[in-house]
């Protein structure tokens, strides 16, 4: 039995009716609390416990991407861990890799209360947040305090973000104050271009805009950190051909699609109750079961544009195994949740990965990197 689907959830959320928001927070405060007293009971037994319950290895399901060991293909999407204050927990929870995120180099308190909507009759969310986060310096800080040891049990992705003060033309720039600060400190990088929820942000995934910023980040990744980019699923099929282009161009590590979408088309939800007013009505965008369909096409498209020889992170509208095996067998190497994390609770993830066992061993696969792609390659 899941005690979070019969008990918890429906409490928290149809009975106390807590506030998304601070829900999360105090949430990430006990993953916090966890880490800070992790070698003292009871912290250590509840972390023995939940390594035990939610985690699952099985080297059929590991892969080495760009330079990096990753344990599953299941990670955790950028905008949980904003901070990167519960880097190290991740991994207990299950997760095969983690992205931080979205960080901005300027602190910056996000967009006005209330800003995180959940839509359960959809199985979705709403959010508005604004890139609110405490600065890419105090990450750097949080991050270089941390025991190597345990942040590396899984690849750690930095989402990057830019400043809400920051003026359009000065993007690349302010990107690249953050890279600089947090390089040597993530194992991956993203370049956010697609949030809804910064003004103008999304014109920034114009092939102009963002070849600049590329170019300044990978005149200064010396070290060659894997760079991605992640775009929106509301893009033209051209626009989306034009980022795969510059992706090839300045030797990008991949891409991840998508994030939230604008689009309301086909909504349950009349009504958000917290502010009285209709999806339609509301900024922000959709994250859930409403974008698993069109992030699916998006990553099959990118799959069949590359021959498969740019790697893809899917994310959108996962929550079970059948959701994840779709998007690899579309193409995406690596999956990330976060929506449908929250609507299923901490036992979903060693629930998509036994049934993306389950699914190799129906169609004969050693690997899950035999599945990438698999459905596109049958139909040659």
């Amino acid at each position: 039995m899941d005690i979070y689907q019969v008990g918890i959830r429906p409490l928290l959320f149809n009975l106390v009716k807590a506030d998304p928001e601070w829900l999360h927070q105090q949430t990430i405060r006990s993953f916090n609390w966890l880490l800070e007293t992790g070698t003292y009971p009871p912290a250590s037994w509840v972390n023995h416990r939940l390594q035990k319950s939610l985690c699952l290895y099985d080297s059929r399901l590991e892969q080495n991407l760009f330079g990096l060991k990753f344990p599953n293909p299941v990670g955790l999407a950028a905008g949980f861990d904003k901070d990167g204050v519960a880097a190290s927990i991740w991994s207990s929870l299950g997760f095969g890799f983690a992205e931080l995120g979205t960080v901005t180099f300027h602190p910056q308190p996000g967009n006005p209360r209330p800003r995180l909507f959940r839509l359960p009759l959809d199985k979705a969310a709403l959010n508005r947040m604004g890139f609110n986060n405490n600065g890419a310096a105090a990450m750097a800080a949080r991050l270089a305090g941390e025991k190597q040891e345990l942040t590396r049990l899984i690849p750690i992705g930095i989402n990057l973000g830019k400043s809400k003060i920051t003026p359009l033309e000065a993007a690349a720039q302010d990107y690249l104050d953050s890279f600089r600060l947090l390089k040597n400190l993530g194992d991956y990088f993203v370049v956010n271009v697609s949030s809804p929820n910064t003004p103008g942000l999304r014109s920034l995934q114009d092939a102009t805009m963002l070849s600049a910023i590329l170019e300044l980040l990978q005149t200064e990744n010396t070290s060659q950190k894997p760079i991605f980019v992640k775009i929106a699923p509301d893009l033209e099929w051209q626009a989306i051909a034009d980022i795969i282009t510059l992706a090839k161009t300045y030797q990008l590590a991949g891409i991840i699609a998508t994030n939230t979408t604008i689009r309301r088309d086909g909504l349950k939800t009349q009504v958000i109750e917290q502010t009285g007013k209709s999806p339609q009505s509301e900024a922000g965008g959709i994250s859930g079961e409403p974008l698993r369909d069109r992030s699916t096409e998006v990553i099959r498209f990118i799959w069949q544009q590359t021959q498969g020889k740019i790697p893809i992170i899917g994310v959108g509208g996962i929550f079970s195994a059948e959701d994840a095996w779709e998007k690899i067998i579309a193409g995406a190497s690596l999956i990330q949740v976060y929506t449908g994390w929250i609507y299923e609770g901490p036992l979903m993830v060693r629930r998509i990965l036994t049934g993306l066992l389950s699914h190799l061993e129906q169609s004969g696969l050693n690997s899950i990197s035999e599945a990438v792609g698999l459905e596109v390659k049958s139909k040659k």
